[in-house]
């Protein structure tokens, strides 16, 4: 973790409350939330962002609709999402604003390449090069895959 990166307080299910558990954040799922006294604290996430649960505090725990089992308090973080992004900018350290520029839905490919986590138009730090493209771009692009990390 870096200096940068913001810790927030938020609320997950007591099953989905480990430490080091990677999600995307997708808003508030049922009428229920609507009327529930601990409402803003379990969804103050950005919806489609992903993050990562980083410690679960203890004697937290609040009766859920949605997750039966009861919620807990956890400090996440934002968490670091594995994409595919043109060679020319797969440069470790540099800032880059993610687009979603393909359309093939039926590519093998196409889900690092419009992964879930990102926000498309939000910008990022390549983090780490992890090396080429799994498979070859069906539109020829020189792709790279890397970690794109928050701002």
């Amino acid at each position: 973790m870096t200096a940068k990166q913001k810790i927030k307080v938020t609320l997950a299910g007591v099953v989905l409350a480990k430490p080091g558990l990677d999600f995307v954040y997708e808003g508030s799922v049922c009428p229920e939330c609507e009327e529930c006294k601990v409402r803003k604290v379990c969804h103050n996430l950005q919806p489609g962002k992903k993050y990562r649960v980083v410690t679960v505090r203890p004697n937290t725990r609040h009766d859920c609709p949605v997750h039966h089992e009861a919620v807990v308090a956890v400090d996440v973080m934002e968490a670091p999402v594995v994409a595919l992004i043109s060679a020319d900018m797969a440069i470790a350290n540099s800032r880059i604003s993610y687009e979603f520029s393909c359309p093939k839905t039926a590519c093998r490919s196409y889900r690092l390449c419009r992964p879930d986590g990102i926000i498309e138009g939000e910008k990022y730090v390549v983090g780490e090069v992890l090396g080429n493209a799994p498979e070859p771009c069906e539109r020829g692009r020189s792709l790279k895959l890397v970690e794109l990390r928050p701002i």
